[in-house]
């Protein structure tokens, strides 16, 4: 599913206080909102992300390894 560029639904987001106070540091130096700069963020990870093994990858890993074993 994409979203159009002008979808502006709300989400919040949990962040721990130290990552969340370098994210507003960033966003200040950069004259930028806090939601820019995590926009930012996953356009650039996004592609390395994808490569991260999902929960059911790694369920099915476990379950093949109790089968041969």
């Amino acid at each position: 599913m994409t979203m159009a560029a002008t979808d502006k639904r709300k989400q919040s987001l949990y962040f721990p206080e130290d990552m969340l106070r370098e994210i507003q540091d960033e966003a200040n130096r950069l004259d930028r909102s806090l939601s820019w700069v995590v926009q930012q963020a996953w356009r650039l990870a996004r592609n390395e992300i994808t490569r991260f093994p999902s929960v059911n990858d790694v369920i099915a890993d476990v379950e093949r390894r109790e089968d041969e074993g």
